[in-house]
């Protein structure tokens, strides 16, 4: 996913990464340098259905989502949440 709106310097990577951890997601979250999110995201999709819409209304309440682009990738080897710097 590639979120943008306000979404840097508000928390939202680190309220991004304690929803995955609740919902049992595997992946991570990290700044791009044009002031998107991105995040690559693996679960069951029902639990993905979940995740999206909580990072639509944005995780962090400082935060502000204006946008989600959403594609498929191939699987990842993760079995846990991180955040990239």
């Amino acid at each position: 996913m590639i979120v943008s709106g306000r979404v840097q310097a508000v928390g939202f990577r680190y309220s991004t990464k304690l929803l995955a951890d609740r919902l049992k997601i595997a992946g991570w979250v990290k700044n791009n340098s044009d002031g998107t999110v991105e995040i690559v995201a693996q679960a069951p999709n029902s639990v993905l259905d979940q995740f999206i819409s909580a990072v639509k209304a944005s995780p962090s309440p400082s935060g502000r989502v204006n946008n989600v682009l959403i594609s498929e990738i191939p699987e990842i080897d993760s079995n846990s949440f991180t955040v990239k710097y």
